[in-house]
Formats: structure tokens, C-alpha cells, sequence
């Protein structure tokens, strides 16, 4: 199924250059077989020619496969490149100033940690917001503190944009978070580094499926219903 230029799969891979170091073609064609429509290229400690060179690849490869390319913290490099977006975080350029430099049909989105963010994300120029860490992560060195179930709840009733669930996500803790009514999630080595890729991938569509349609996700039909799990803080990886 098609879905609209600024809908979301439920899985919303991040391939991070410093844990994936494989071909990006094989990979591509395996997201695009699971269903998925958005990726995101994180480069931390790349070097900025290496991560344009990279980001040039990503969106000539994602082309022809209907997938969009967000590039984590760079508005530079996602307009250079001609991707289709950037996620921001707290400490990046502001939204405004990125939605005027990439343009109203770019997609933006912005990493928030609390409720107070979130709240102010939504009255930003962002066309997703993304929450988290909602588990322990690997991905960070100095993680923000683990937004804890209430407060996500929380956030679920005063987000009506896109919400995306970032870090620690596996398929063992993540069914919770689609029947709370996140919209995404968004996964680095549960998906990249997973032995099967495709599989892997697959089984968080599936998950997804078992609370509502993934390609129209319901932002108030789950809002006010119980967690299947109480427990949103058990470990996982990013």
C-alpha cells in the first residue's frame, strides 16, 4: 500500500554510520520489501565529506524505491543532497530556520525528551515529533533521562502530530508503544544489525498490526486505554 508523502510506516529504521558499515543498496531493497517509507542517515563522528558522499548515495539508491531519506542534525547536507528531510534535535538549528532552507514539502522532524518539549513541538514548523529515550540506549554516550509511561501518555493526548518512539526499541518491548498510539518507532541496531534483516523488519509491521492498520495510524482511538505491558523501562538496544 501507498502511503501519502508525510504518512509513517510503523518502523522508521535509522542507519547509523558508526554501528553500520555494510553496502547501503542490499539494505535499501530489504526495507523497501517490509514495507518501510522513511530512513533515516545518522553520522556523528563522520567526517562531513564522507557523510555528503554517503547522503548523495542514500538518496540516488532510495529514488526508484518510493523510500523518503532524513538525515539526522545536517540541514546542510539534507539540501545539498536533495533529501527529503532532516530530524533536529534541542541543540540544532531551530525548525524555522530549517523549514525555510529546505522548503514546505520537506519533512522535518524534532527530537524532544519531555513534555514541555513536546508541547512546544507541536506548535513548530515539525512535521513529526519524536520522543524518547523510552528505554535504555546504546546509541548516545550521555542520554537524556527515560521518559517514563505517564509521562508518554501524557504526551500522547497533547501530540496530535506524528509520534515517533526512539530509543531502546526491540521487538520484545515495543507492542506497548503502538497500543499507547505512537505512530513510529524508530529503531538503529534491532533492525540494522539483525541477522535477518527482512525478518526483523517484518515482525515490527507485524506488531504494529496487531493494534491497528500500520498505514493509517489513529492518533485518539488508543489514548485513554491501559499499556498491554506496565513496563516500559526494560533494557534493549537502540
Amino acid at each position: 500500500m501507498q502511503l501519502g508523502p508525510k504518512q509513517f510506516s510503523p518502523l522508521y529504521p535509522i542507519i547509523d554510520l558508526t554501528v553500520f558499515h555494510g553496502p547501503l543498496e542490499p539494505l535499501l531493497v530489504t526495507l523497501t520489501r517490509a514495507g518501510v517509507n522513511l530512513i533515516q542517515l545518522r553520522g556523528k563522528s563522520v567526517s562531513s565529506k564522507s557523510l555528503f558522499n554517503q547522503c548523495t548515495q542514500l538518496v540516488s539508491l532510495a529514488q526508484s524505491r518510493s523510500l523518503r531519506v532524513i538525515v539526522n542534525d545536517r540541514v546542510d547536507l539534507a539540501w545539498l543532497s536533495g533529501a527529503d528531510g532532516v530530524h533536529l534535535g534541542q541543540d540544532d538549528l531551530p525548525c524555522e530556520e530549517a523549514r525555510k532552507m529546505l522548503g514546505d514539502d520537506a519533512t522535518i522532524g524534532l527530537s524532544t525528551h519531555n513534555l514541555e518539549q513536546a508541547r512546544a513541538a507541536e506548535n513548530s514548523p515539525a512535521d513529526y515529533v519524536a520522543i524518547g529515550p523510552v528505554f535504555p540506549t546504546q546509541s548516545k554516550a550521555n542520554p537524556d533521562p527515560i521518559v517514563s509511561s505517564r509521562e508518554l501518555q501524557a504526551i500522547r493526548k497533547s501530540v496530535t502530530k506524528p509520534l515517533i518512539a526512539i530509543g531502546g526499541i526491540t521487538t520484545k518491548n515495543v507492542l506497548p508503544l503502538f497500543d499507547l498510539g505512537v505512530d513510529s518507532v524508530a529503531v538503529i541496531r534491532d533492525v540494522i544489525l539483525a541477522p535477518d534483516i527482512f525478518r526483523q523488519a517484518t515482525s515490527f509491521m507485524e506488531l504494529a498490526l496487531k493494534v491497528k492498520p500500520w498505514h493509517r495510524f489513529s492518533r485518539t482511538d488508543s489514548i485513554d486505554r491501559p499499556l498491554i505491558s506496565p513496563n516500559l523501562n526494560a533494557p534493549g538496544s537502540k
